[in-house]
């Protein structure tokens, strides 16, 4: 379910956000699912149970997960994700990329076939790498 790489520069526990950022937005994780406990999923990554703690912390605080005292947890449902400060930040470094990529030579078709690709992706529940 979670691939890390351990030679990769990126931290572990930035990978396992990604990674679980991914499966909830292809929808791979349903709203109000359960994520394996952090001693469990230390077990099986065999990483220490401080990263995936930090992970889940993070997700929490970007508004992916929701923790229930002596439950675990859990995927926020879409529907009460607190979209519109995270849509607005993202929107803002879309545009920086999407200014540099075009002083590159990207060109408005390939962009559209870009877009399309992802909405294929999500669609489809296929990964975006």
């Amino acid at each position: 379910m979670f691939d890390l790489d351990v030679r990769s520069r990126k931290p572990i526990y930035e990978q396992l956000v990604d990674k679980i950022k991914e499966l909830i937005i292809n929808q791979v994780l349903k709203p109000d699912e359960k994520l394996p406990s952090v001693r469990v999923l230390s077990k099986e990554l065999t990483i220490n149970p401080n990263t995936i703690q930090k992970a889940y912390r993070e997700l929490e605080y970007l508004g992916y997960l929701y923790s229930v005292q002596g439950k675990g947890s859990f995927v926020v449902p879409m529907d009460i994700m607190p979209n519109q400060e995270k849509l607005k930040e993202i929107k803002a470094d879309l545009m920086k990329l999407l200014a540099e990529a075009i002083y590159l030579g990207l060109k408005r078709e390939e962009l559209e076939e870009l877009y399309n690709e992802v909405i294929q992706s999500i669609e489809g529940g296929r990964n975006i790498d």
